[in-house]
């Protein structure tokens, strides 16, 4: 399997494709909007993708999932373990400046602000580690995961510096083809996007029928048709297998109020949710 994903080696999103898919052939992408466009123009090519941060919320990435409409496949939730990277034999009292993407840093904030640290906001994690190990400067450390410190031969000075030690990023694996799992005796996510017909207490309405089935909702949030501040679509999940009756039923009662509807993807929860 290939997977794109956004970032340079050592990534996050790359640590996550390696290990939910070890024999997977991973490909490095310079934007989140490349990764989609690579997975929509080639059905041989997955794309990985953060979605959500248990502490930071939403990565950002809705209108990509909204113009591309890819299947997602699986959810994996991920645990995130920032780690102070420097050059071998530096000790915390050489750092001035910690170099990150804008998330990692501020899901580190209390140990920066307890060893009084100059944030430098990057790109993204991977990228700062490669940075750091090309200055060759014991004043500059990154944070970043353990293997951007294999990768670009840095050391770990100090491992789980997250403020939050239960730290997790939900991601996503979408791709071109409509792939769903068969209903068996497992928990499942029915994935779709939606837009409303303009009328009065549309939403409302709309959701009705999930409420009569007994349809429990896990995921509702709205985002701006593009060039629009008057339409919005929403991305929805609910807990239930497609071909579930009480899904269908829901499903179809909501496509009434619809100007526009479209299937995501149904796929297996994480064991995390089931914890």
């Amino acid at each position: 399997m290939k997977i794109a994903y956004q970032g340079i080696s050592g990534s996050y999103s790359e640590s996550c494709a390696k290990n939910n898919y070890p024999e997977c052939e991973t490909i490095s992408c310079k934007t989140f909007d490349e990764c989609f466009e690579m997975a929509n123009k080639d059905s041989s090519i997955k794309a990985i993708i953060p979605e959500s941060n248990k502490t930071t919320g939403n990565i950002g990435i809705e209108y990509l999932i909204f113009k591309f409409r890819l299947n997602i496949y699986a959810e994996h939730f991920f645990k995130i373990s920032h780690n102070l990277l420097g050059l071998k034999g530096t000790k915390i009292t050489d750092i001035k400046n910690v170099y990150s993407h804008a998330q990692a840093l501020s899901q580190s904030s209390v140990f920066i602000k307890k060893n009084k640290l100059n944030e430098q906001v990057r790109a993204d994690t991977a990228g700062s580690a490669k940075y750091v190990s090309e200055c060759k400067d014991k004043s500059k450390a990154a944070i970043a995961s353990s293997l951007s410190s294999e990768i670009y031969h840095l050391e770990i000075i100090h491992k789980d510096i997250q403020d939050n030690k239960d730290n997790f990023t939900r991601f996503l694996l979408l791709g071109k083809d409509i792939i769903q799992p068969e209903n068996g005796k497992k928990l499942y996510i029915t994935s779709f996007l939606f837009k409303l017909k303009s009328k009065p207490a549309a939403l409302y309405s709309a959701l009705q029928g999930m409420a009569i089935n007994g349809v429990n909702m896990i995921k509702l949030q709205s985002f701006p048709e593009k060039n629009s501040f008057s339409s919005y679509f929403f991305l929805c999940e609910v807990e239930g297998h497609i071909d579930d009756q009480k899904i269908k039923n829901s499903l179809e009662d909501l496509n009434y109020h619809c100007e526009d509807m479209s299937v995501l993807g149904v796929f297996e929860a994480d064991k995390l949710r089931k914890k």
